[in-house]
């Protein structure tokens, strides 16, 4: 019987940061939500949340699970093991503050 916890080990999921300008990630199974300013995305690995400014989908390869991203990369952190990351604020909220 296999516990949780080896099968997020048996899970692998590469990100490659350059320059803070170009991002690739593999192992991404959803893209929750985009614009230039934040990406929302599950990977098997959790939940992940990418932030910055001019945010753009490069490359969606949705069988193998790459993504590639471009723009100025400010944040990146998993959320969670949930895979239910928390929408940051938007254009909206930010008008109303």
């Amino acid at each position: 019987m296999e516990n949780k916890n080896n099968k997020i080990e048996d899970k692998k999921s590469y990100l490659t940061l350059d320059s803070r300008k170009r991002m690739t990630i593999d192992g991404v199974e959803e893209i929750i939500s985009f614009d230039e300013d934040q990406i929302l995305l599950n990977t098997v690995l959790g939940a992940m949340d990418i932030r910055g400014e001019n945010l753009k989908m490069n490359k969606l390869d949705v069988q193998n699970g790459d993504v590639m991203i471009s723009g100025k990369i400010t944040y990146i952190v998993y959320t969670s093991d949930e895979k239910k990351p928390r929408k940051g604020k938007g254009a909206l909220s930010k008008l109303f503050r």
